[in-house]
């Protein structure tokens, strides 16, 4: 196993040595007559992927039989025509750009099945349950499978990217529910941002290995707030991963002396739900004093999520104790659902008598009103009400801008 790295965390690539290095380290590929399908993220992650896009193509330099492009939405809402041809940029011929179907199973394929015994292994012990591994259709179906997209601080599995494009960016439903349960019995406040191989990511490697095709990562470390690119790993899925994590840990953690009992995020327009756009709670979490409130403020938000809003309106949001403590209760909805609901809400406790008590305060300033926000179990605050440039002036506040990707962590934690 083996990867190729050009930059690092002190400067950025330019684009000639983006395509050279793509060049380079593709041709070393057998790609002649292949079927080849490039998977990459959809518009909620920053990245510069026209660019990435048409870099790989020198390298591929016509030598497949067949190349798409497949957008790993996981469960996010399927991209319009024109969007994705924002996103991706103009494409040479013959190459088809697509959407993971994740609701229809005739786009599914079954490559097997992680039986209980492994899962509790890689799980240490908190899930003892077999689950089926399915993935997109064109992704089975391809001879060499790339996955193509940014490493960044990830409140379910540590550091995005590498084999998690494929579980859960184009799986199908067991996977997710899973993967994200793991995660949240883990919480994200031990797992987001922690080096090495967390269990989430152990579980998500081992289905990557059942995918038939050779798996080759292409993983950018971005420029927080920029356009840039830091560094460019390419090779093997996990050692790629691993040396593209290392450097995105030193770009994407900032470190602050003292919590603080007040954080703004001000969440960006690419996160257009409440699923998404909660990025902004989890990335500040570390560094909100205990008994303070996190707001995010994402006036453009007008829904919790086009997918999974009934679901999420009958759980509402709770801290991970709450949903264990009555798991008959929960069990049967979707897994995925209640690992959202406890990584927004954050850490705390739950019994019969006492009830529950969070860590945090989670408020929302968003267009989601008031009335659907309190029953959900959040705060409301009124947008218009919010003037960031005052909130800044206050020293015990944290501003954060284009909220969602920096993790912010406290000097010495980890």
């Amino acid at each position: 196993m083996q990867a190729w790295t050009v930059g690092d965390s002190g400067s950025l690539l330019s684009a000639d040595e983006i395509i050279d290095h793509l060049k380079t380290t593709m041709e070393k590929e057998a790609l002649d007559g292949a079927r080849v399908c490039v998977v990459v993220p959809d518009a909620t992650r920053h990245c510069p992927l026209p660019l990435l896009l048409t870099a790989l193509y020198h390298g591929l330099g016509g030598r497949p039989a067949e190349v798409s492009v497949v957008v790993a939405l996981g469960t996010h809402p399927a991209m319009p025509e024109d969007a994705l041809g924002r996103l991706v940029g103009p494409q040479p011929a013959g190459v088809s750009v697509h959407n993971h179907e994740w609701w229809d199973p005739a786009a599914l394929v079954e490559l097997g099945e992680l039986p209980a015994r492994e899962v509790r292994a890689v799980s240490e012990g908190r899930l003892d349950t077999a689950v089926a591994v399915r993935v997109n259709r064109r992704v089975a179906e391809a001879d060499v499978v790339v996955l193509l997209g940014p490493v960044l601080p990830h409140e379910v599995v540590g550091f995005s990217g590498g084999n998690k494009y494929l579980f859960p960016g184009v799986s199908g439903p067991e996977m997710i529910d899973v993967s994200h349960w793991l995660g949240a019995l883990l919480t994200s406040s031990a797992i987001i941002g922690r080096p090495g191989t967390t269990p989430v990511r152990a579980l998500i490697d081992r289905a990557a290995a059942l995918v038939p095709g050779r798996r080759i990562a292409i993983c950018a470390v971005t420029e927080a707030g920029g356009d840039g690119l830091h560094a460019l790993s390419v090779g093997d899925p996990e050692v790629a991963w691993a040396d593209a994590a290392a450097i995105a840990a030193r770009t994407h953690i900032e470190r602050v002396a003292a919590p603080f009992p007040r954080v703004l995020s001000l969440v960006a327009e690419r996160y257009d739900e409440l699923w998404t756009a909660a990025k902004g709670v989890y990335k500040v979490d570390p560094v909100l004093a205990d008994g303070g409130t996190v707001v995010l403020y994402a006036p453009h938000v007008r829904r919790v999520s086009e997918t999974h809003g009934a679901d999420i309106a009958r759980v509402g949001y709770h801290c991970r104790d709450y949903i264990t403590g009555q798991w008959d209760r929960f069990r049967d909805l979707p897994w995925g659902v209640l690992a959202h609901s406890t990584h927004v809400r954050g850490s705390g406790t739950w019994d019969p008598v006492a009830g529950e008590r969070c860590r945090t305060t989670v408020a929302l300033a968003t267009g989601i009103s008031r009335e659907e926000t309190e029953a959900l179990g959040l705060v409301y605050v009124d947008p218009d009400s919010i003037d960031p440039d005052e909130w800044a002036a206050d020293p015990a506040t944290l501003v954060v801008p284009d909220a969602g990707e920096t993790l912010y962590r406290l000097q010495g934690d980890g």
